[in-house]
């Protein structure tokens, strides 16, 4: 059975958001790695559509933008999306039902499944479908924007914390 975890990286104020802030190096390694280990994505479509980004080589990347690509591209992508006709390679299309969808793909796969955006991350936190939440808190204040928990916070228990190395540290928890 497939675990399914929610995270991102989170400013001081509980915000989320890719072109306010970015990981450093040694915290860009981590989500390479992490990248690696994952039997796949379930993504919303706004973060889907940002993460196509890593579909084609970029001029310009290093060594490390290209892993994460790499890494990226090879693993398999659930997109869940009312409004997309078509997604892009290596990844599948979920319409409608999608708990039954995601109840499924808990039940048939064996590892970890990252469960990107805080909208679709909302749905499956009122199904009770989400195993851990993975917050990487960096010494930043946004003081607006897109909150991590796009609805009140369910009732959580600590399971970790972990310094990244340049001021962020991972916080894991799991539903109380």
């Amino acid at each position: 059975m497939a675990k399914l975890f929610f995270g991102m990286n989170q400013s001081l104020d509980g915000y989320v958001d890719h072109m306010a802030f970015a990981p450093g190096p040694g915290l860009f390694r981590h989500f390479i790695e992490q990248t690696r280990g994952l039997t796949g994505s379930l993504y919303g479509r706004k973060l889907y559509e940002i993460m196509r980004y890593w579909d084609d080589d970029q001029p310009g990347w290093g060594a490390p933008e290209r892993d994460f690509a790499a890494a990226w591209r090879s693993k398999p992508k659930w997109v869940v999306s009312r409004s997309l006709t078509s997604v892009g390679p290596n990844a599948t299309l979920v319409g409608g039902g999608l708990e039954a969808a995601v109840r499924g793909l808990k039940t048939e796969q064996v590892g970890e499944i990252e469960v990107g955006g805080p909208d679709l991350a909302r749905s499956l936190t009122g199904l009770g479908l989400i195993d851990e939440y993975r917050i990487y808190l960096h010494p930043v204040v946004l003081g607006g924007g897109t909150p991590f928990f796009a609805a009140a916070r369910p009732p959580l228990r600590l399971v970790s914390s972990e310094p990244m190395g340049e001021d962020v540290v991972q916080l894991r928890y799991e539903p109380a």
